[in-house]
């Protein structure tokens, strides 16, 4: 076992996978000399040179184009697009395009796609420069997302994603690139679709993914010393959805609370709750609580501790359905 960073761990999938398939490039902005903004890609352009690791122009509608046509044409490309909210003008080309050739060909074609994407906030970035766009990926029948929190997830999720024949998008939280975590050298992928339990409980069942994991593990801590105990579920995958384990903890906890970072209002935490509503109503003691980011654009950094989840905010619904 190793200890590595998140970013290290995404650094060291990258690596394995284009070392076993000559088919696997990587390529986005500033991913070459600089090695990505947070470092994700680094030395990769010394070891596979400018033809597998290609620095692109400021255009990601471009990236994503060109990614897609690579798909079809037998490659495996991995875009990375720069920052969370960059990716908007890429929607077109990922909702219209690469999400429906398998449906359009009746599976003739597919688009083993991964497209990177650093999202999130709690590192005080610049406007325009912190998001959390899953929903919209999310709702794209076609599409992949998948949310890693931890060093080991990343690394053997994204091994899974680059091995996909569907195209995948990659959310990586920004906060957690510097988190340091094991991570077997060499491990294969990682399951795709397979939530998994952090911290079992009793009495409450966390449900989040991403960085909302540290908080919820926090909450849960917190919790405890209140004589609660809590079961922190991460999902790692939003689609697809672990629907089996989800349900299954809120049927052994009787309690839910959800929590991401993006605004509440038609955020993924909906879904999560009409499953729970679908498939556990008659095991709920307690409604479900939300714990999200506020309905506004995404705050100046000044305003971004109080804008996102915190463990106080976690604990606080925590006690609410407890309490019902």
């Amino acid at each position: 076992m190793a200890e590595l960073t998140m970013a290290g761990a995404l650094n060291a999938a990258l690596r394995d996978a284009m070392r076993g398939d000559a088919r696997t490039i990587v390529l986005g902005e500033d991913v070459g000399r600089l090695g990505g903004v947070f470092r994700v890609t680094d030395g990769l352009l010394s070891e596979f040179g400018g033809e597998r690791v290609i620095d692109t122009p400021l255009a990601e509608g471009g990236i994503a184009g060109v990614s897609i046509g690579l798909a079809l044409a037998g490659w495996h490309p991995v875009a990375e697009m720069q920052f969370d909210a960059f990716s908007y003008p890429a929607l077109d080309q990922l909702i219209s395009h690469a999400a429906h050739y398998r449906f359009r060909t009746r599976g003739r074609m597919t688009v083993p796609l991964v497209v990177r994407i650093p999202y999130g906030g709690a590192i005080h970035a610049a406007e325009s420069h912190s998001d959390s766009p899953e929903a919209y990926y999310a709702h794209t029948a076609g599409l992949k997302v998948v949310v890693p929190s931890s060093p080991a997830d990343a690394y053997g999720l994204l091994r899974a994603a680059v091995a996909d024949p569907d195209p995948v998008i990659f959310l990586e939280p920004k906060s957690r690139y510097w988190t340091r975590g094991e991570v077997e050298p060499g491990a294969g992928a990682e399951p795709i679709g397979r939530a998994t339990i952090v911290r079992p409980g009793q009495d409450c069942t966390v449900v989040a993914y991403g960085a909302m994991i540290a908080r919820a593990l926090g909450a849960a801590e917190a919790a405890a010393k209140e004589g609660i105990s809590v079961e922190v579920l991460d999902l790692r995958s939003l689609v697809p959805l672990d629907l089996e384990a989800l349900a299954a903890s809120v049927r052994r906890t009787g309690h839910a609370v959800v929590v991401h970072e993006a605004q509440m209002t038609g955020g993924f935490g909906a879904e999560i709750v009409a499953r729970l509503v679908e498939d556990a109503f008659d095991y709920l003691e307690a409604p479900v609580a939300r714990v999200t980011g506020y309905d506004t654009p995404y705050p100046p950094s000044s305003l971004e501790d109080h804008w996102l989840p915190s463990a106080d905010r976690i604990l606080a619904a925590v006690e609410r359905v407890v309490a019902y």
